[in-house]
């Protein structure tokens, strides 16, 4: 059964380098963004991935191709956390309208809810258990910090404190029968 779960944050856009909140926005990578993902493929050699996964937005499937998965299977569970009113917007612009605001905590007018995104990135998890070996999924920083939580069974909100930089992988899978972070960021 499943067990690696392998992420991977698309490659640098315009406004993830500037902190905008990005999530139906489809932007395209810089090219500094395709750069580091051309060098993506050495860290993911010598893996037989049995599911290899991709959000529909073309940040993360220019990411896959470029990485040597241009066949990756569109799964709309992998979209990034719906940001509604906040979409284009940096965390400090929100907190200058309500202080302290945090994506994990805080209510998102027009966006989806922590409990939204743990439910479709649980269906993530459930077809990552299912499959013989390991799964590769190329997707947005927030959705797979919130992922990475689901799979280590914590609540959403547990993301926070999974920093996450474009163009790198990490490894998710279990150790002793409890699910396990196996590397993080690399």
């Amino acid at each position: 059964m499943g067990d690696e779960l392998w992420l991977v944050r698309h490659g640098q856009t315009e406004w993830s380098r500037d902190g905008r909140h990005t999530s139906i926005t489809d932007l395209p990578l810089l090219p500094e963004g395709e750069q580091v993902a051309r060098e993506l493929p050495a860290k993911l050699a010598g893996v037989d991935f049995g599911l290899v996964l991709t959000s529909p937005r073309q940040r993360a499937r220019r990411t896959a191709e470029l990485a040597g998965y241009a066949d990756a299977e569109v799964d709309d569970d992998l979209v990034e956390w719906a940001y509604g009113d906040y979409e284009g917007i940096t965390s400090a612009e929100i907190r200058e309208r309500v202080p302290g605001w945090s994506i994990w905590t805080d209510p998102v007018p027009g966006g989806e809810s922590a409990a939204q995104v743990g439910e479709r990135l649980d269906r993530v998890v459930a077809r990552a258990r299912a499959v013989d070996g390991a799964t590769l999924v190329f997707a947005h920083g927030h959705s797979l910090r919130a992922l990475a939580a689901r799979w280590l069974e914590l609540p959403v909100s547990e993301g926070r404190l999974l920093r996450l930089d474009t163009a790198t992988v990490s490894v998710l899978g279990e150790e002793r029968g409890q699910p396990v972070v196996l590397r993080w960021n690399s």
